[in-house]
């Protein structure tokens, strides 16, 4: 591959990855609304069964193609993955506000990275060690342990982080031999399967706000795992790792905007060093031979 086909495909990867981002925050945000109208469990099973729907509808005609796979282990496993991210993280938004679950979930940029060089052979640089350390400071100065962020409720937070970076590594395992539309179909056939055996023990009938919450919440979550299966699939996973930090900046934006939840300087600062190892790391990718 060219130099220049090469600096393409990582901006494309980088793209999707911050797109991905922002559609997760933004499911993020309806999760959050909807749980108090129909209950975390009923949330879920919207979440996962709408994603379901969704894929059905789009790829009806060649269903019985995309339902087949070459890792059918694989694919199981990053489902439920992805299940244990949603039950974890979906939890802990009930608990905590947004801007505060956030940065613990953005923990999993250093996971994915140290797990790509640990499992992936993926290359661990200087200039990766030195964005994805930057970033952790800035995260770290947005939690600020010590402050009362870190109670039991936000062990949820961490533990989704977890499960989203073995999600996230096993989804890179899969490399783009494997259609996005089969990785999609999978993790919505397991978390409707598995959650509907739930959910009639904790239903509630939503209202038509709750109905448009679920819209929401599926969309959000199937458009964020295509980009997401797409990033990994055309970049490494330590390069993109700290893209994921722009998470911090969505939550803090719908934290204002949706519940009124105002950062302090000190969640601002943290927030601009993220940002800025994100650009640092970006810059010395696509711009340095």
């Amino acid at each position: 591959m060219s130099t220049e086909a090469a600096t393409a495909s990582r901006n494309r990867a980088i793209l999707l990855m911050i797109g991905a981002t922002l559609c997760f925050s933004m499911m993020d945000v309806f999760a959050k609304s909807l749980a108090p109208r129909i209950g975390v469990p009923a949330g879920l099973w919207a979440r996962y069964a709408g994603q379901m729907l969704f894929v059905v509808l789009l790829v009806a005609p060649r269903l019985h193609i995309v339902a087949r796979t070459r890792h059918p282990v694989q694919q199981i496993l990053r489902s439920f993955m992805l299940m244990g991210t949603t039950i974890f993280f979906f939890t802990g938004l009930t608990l905590l506000p947004l801007n505060a679950a956030a940065p613990l979930m953005n923990t999993s940029p250093v996971l994915i990275t140290l797990g790509a060089a640990l499992f992936l052979g993926e290359k661990l640089g200087p200039r990766r060690i030195a964005g994805i350390a930057a970033a952790m400071v800035g995260a770290l100065i947005v939690i600020r342990p010590g402050s009362g962020i870190f109670s039991a409720a936000a062990a949820l937070p961490l533990l989704a982080a977890c499960c989203y970076s073995a999600y996230a590594l096993l989804t890179r395992r899969l490399g783009p031999g494997e259609d996005p539309w089969t990785s999609l179909f999978y993790t919505g056939v397991v978390g409707t399967v598995v959650f509907s055996l739930v959910v009639p023990f904790y239903w509630q009938r939503p209202d038509l706000i709750a109905w448009l919450l679920i819209l929401g919440l599926s969309l959000g979550g199937t458009l964020g795992q295509m980009l997401l299966i797409r990033a990994f699939s055309s970049g490494e996973a330590a390069m993109l790792a700290p893209y994921a930090y722009s998470g911090l900046i969505f939550a803090s934006f719908w934290g204002m905007t949706v519940f009124g939840e105002y950062p302090d300087v000190w969640t601002i600062v943290g927030t601009l060093v993220i940002a800025g190892a994100g650009l640092y790391v970006w810059h010395r990718e696509t711009y340095r031979s």
